[in-house]
């Protein structure tokens, strides 16, 4: 079940990104169940899930089966945290039961061990009367239970125990048991949340949750990236871009550059995606730049996402070329952002990348296409996450310029993903040879928003600003890389010398 609806009896989870995902929050006084591998962030999730009950005044209780209360406090100092008002309980075996005399051989642990593991626990509850309560974790019951029938009919009255003393419970289970998940316990609690670590072959790991079962709520469904870091766990919900419709009205955002704002057919339209193409070294990020600093000078935000280049590299190159983008950096309208695309899971990218939305950005700039698609290795569905990311970002009214580097210089050339059918315009950039020299051309070959001029321009870069020249008209082939010139006989006045 997917969207989002409000509802009048929900419990924050402590980290915001996951309530975003579970539509609010999770149904008090009911029974979950959170899964996951060694290292997957469950005991994480689990402190923050008491510490923002116990923040709020209410008693809380942690019973863990598997790791000490040292431990638990060694979790919490590592983010930052404090456990106070976090009411803990080990029922870990002690070092008595290594004694000869304590190794039980007539009965089995369901017999004796279960029976006072759960006696303890309600005596527990029923001295502190939790509101929120931490089971760590379900596999220790499984295996003190010893028959499936046995653990399921000990969850089962747990459930029906803890819903008639007002407590929200969290279940823990990591999974050691087997490599499937516990059906049987997916039937019997209210709600299924599964963390999944990943590895991928090069680079940081990378974590995704999903939320398997909820029970008469509406979520978002699939998986969404979190990270594990100092502070606790941080979830990136998966954007869906029908959730932020709003009217746009179609202004357009023009360079200061009167040649290029004609090739544009007035300049970037508000809401649009411009795919600006070509091989490395032709200008594209530049070009970029120059739509980022008009902006600035009318006192608009522009947000630029580095993939390949670093921001001291373009700051020096954009002085160089009479565009100082350093003031408004200093008064936040031209934000840059350098990505590691080894370091960084696209969820996380693309929850940043809305964060400068929402904080006014009116034009975002990704470069490069190339490094988003390496910072999503293995990804199949790379196209359709862009194609959503570009749809989210034109219902904003936010201009988006995406570069896409070609692999080669001159002649045929590839690129390693195709996002020209995603963009609303294309920009193409080229090198081209004339008389020993090489040179520059730009085109408009696509813009779906109205006319653009269908000329080929030559394209200067310095040596002190940007300049757009005049149409190529005596040239033919120009974007092959060796034009063939059908002009009049060369002189110095030639518009391309």
């Amino acid at each position: 079940m997917d969207g989002h609806y409000p509802h009048s009896d929900l419990a924050g989870t402590g980290v915001p990104g996951l309530d975003d995902v579970l539509g609010g929050g999770l149904q008090r006084n009911r029974l979950y169940l959170v899964e996951g591998v060694p290292g997957s962030g469950k005991t994480t999730l689990a402190l923050q899930f008491l510490r923002a009950e116990a923040a709020a005044g209410e008693s809380v209780l942690c019973i863990t089966l598997s790791e000490t209360v040292d431990e638990l406090h060694q979790v919490a100092e590592s983010h930052g945290w404090t456990l106070d008002g976090v009411h803990m309980c080990e029922m870990s075996p002690s070092e008595t039961e290594l004694e000869p005399d304590e190794q039980a051989t007539m009965f089995h642990p369901a017999e004796t061990e279960l029976a006072a593991t759960t006696a303890r626990l309600l005596a527990e509850v029923e001295r502190l009367k939790p509101a929120r309560l931490v089971l760590d974790s379900l596999s220790e019951l499984r295996l003190l239970a010893g028959h499936p029938l046995r653990h399921r009919r000990q969850v089962l009255a747990l459930k029906q125990y803890f819903a008639r003393r007002h407590c929200t419970v969290l279940l823990l289970d990591d999974m050691t048991s087997g490599s499937d998940p516990d059906l049987q316990m997916h039937s019997v609690v209210h709600g299924v949340l599964r963390l999944e670590p990943q590895q991928p072959d090069f680079g940081a790991q990378r974590r995704r949750l999903r939320v398997v079962k909820y029970r008469g709520m509406a979520f978002r469904g699939g998986f969404h990236d979190y990270a594990l870091a100092r502070g606790g766990l941080r979830v990136f919900p998966r954007l869906v871009a029908s959730e932020h419709r709003r009217r746009v009205d179609r202004a357009s955002f023009a360079s200061g550059i009167a040649a290029l704002d004609a090739l544009l057919g007035g300049g970037l339209d508000e809401g649009s995606s411009t795919l600006l193409l070509g091989p490395a070294g032709t200008g594209k990020s530049t070009l970029a730049a120059v739509f980022a600093h008009a902006a600035a000078r009318r006192g608009d935000a522009s947000a630029l996402f580095l993939f390949d280049e670093s921001p001291q590299m373009l700051l020096a190159r954009c002085a160089a070329l009479g565009m100082d983008l350093e003031p408004f950096i200093d008064n936040g309208l031209v934000r840059l952002r350098q990505v590691d695309p080894g370091e960084m899971a696209p969820g996380e990218f693309v929850h940043i990348l809305r964060d400068e939305v929402e904080r006014g950005a009116r034009i975002v700039v990704i470069d490069s296409l190339n490094g988003y698609l390496h910072a999503s290795p293995g990804e199949r569905f790379l196209a359709v996450q862009l194609h959503e990311l570009l749809a989210f970002l034109g219902q904003q009214g936010v201009a988006t310029l995406l570069i896409g580097a070609h692999q080669g210089l001159i002649g045929p050339m590839t690129t390693p993903i195709d996002a020209s059918y995603l963009a609303d315009s294309v920009v193409l950039l080229r090198y081209f040879e004339l008389r020993g020299a090489v040179r520059q051309a730009i085109s408009v070959v696509k813009k779906r928003g109205g006319p653009h001029e269908r000329t080929i321009r030559q394209f200067h870069l310095g040596p002190d600003r940007v300049r757009v020249g005049d149409a190529l008209h005596e040239f033919r082939g120009v974007l092959t890389g060796v034009p063939v010139y059908e002009g009049p006989s060369y002189t110095s006045n030639d518009p391309v010398a």
